[in-house]
């Protein structure tokens, strides 16, 4: 399993894209806007979309995707998340209003877009691969996931705060390679993490404290403008996990 980063920032800008990881060509986790980033080629190679939760940043690309290359497909995309997540995508953008619903286009029997709900803990499996949702801890309804090749497994953490339900998971995978957890406050604005139920590096560093396993910690999701002051924190206060910043085009293989 090959997981390539097309995007990981907090925001947007310059060479800046959100959350979006490619993963075997053929599955994405999140559609953040480095999804834009594909060739036309690609995006039609995209079979299976894994959504953490609704949040713009996280599913800006999802409906200009299906609505670029739906018609030149033989099967609908699959769209997996939790039942709340599926139905807030539903309930608001693709309701006519902001987007057309194409689980209905052409036809209900041929759509563009199909979904599937998932729950947290239930592994789906796609071509000998795992893909496990895992307790988040955020604003709305949200999940992390666990890519599972079966030789390798990685974890992202989603949009998330203190979550001792996610360590639980993620200390049961005894195959764990790699780690991808958000951080996205500076200290300094640490009530604002908490309100929006995100993490700063002070709060990262007592999270990871209730890991477990040894991994490869990778950091993402970090404000535009704050992502130097934010990692010089992180390395001061988690420096004992020798956690990198996330960056686009990182792959990691499974």
């Amino acid at each position: 399993m090959q997981v390539k980063v097309l995007g990981c920032s907090g925001g947007i800008g310059g060479n800046l894209r959100t959350t979006a990881l490619w993963v075997d060509r053929d599955l994405l986790i999140d559609g953040g806007t480095g999804v834009g980033d594909l060739s036309f080629a690609e995006l039609l190679g995209i079979d299976h979309i894994f959504i953490t939760h609704a949040h713009l940043d996280h599913i800006a690309m999802i409906p200009l995707l299906v609505d670029t290359v739906g018609y030149l497909r033989k099967e609908p995309i699959t769209l997996y998340a939790t039942a709340d997540v599926l139905d807030s995508l539903m309930t608001h953008v693709f309701n006519w209003r902001i987007w057309p619903d194409f689980t209905v286009i052409p036809h209900a029997e041929r759509p563009y877009l199909r979904t599937r709900a998932v729950t947290v803990g239930e592994t789906v499996t796609l071509a000998g691969r795992g893909i496990t949702p895992l307790p988040a801890n955020h604003v709305v309804p949200a999940c992390g996931f666990h890519l599972d090749s079966g030789r390798a497994s990685l974890v992202f953490s989603g949009d998330t705060t203190v979550n001792d339900a996610l360590w639980e998971a993620v200390n049961r995978i005894e195959n764990l390679q790699t780690l991808i957890i958000e951080t996205a406050f500076r200290n300094r604005e640490r009530d604002i993490a908490i309100a929006a139920k995100h993490l700063c590096p002070s709060m990262l560093a007592a999270e990871l404290a209730k890991l477990k396993r040894p991994a490869q910690i990778y950091i993402t999701h970090l404000k535009p403008g704050e992502g130097e002051e934010i990692m010089r924190e992180i390395e001061r206060e988690a420096q004992a996990y020798h956690p990198c910043l996330l960056r686009n085009g990182e792959v990691f293989t499974l």
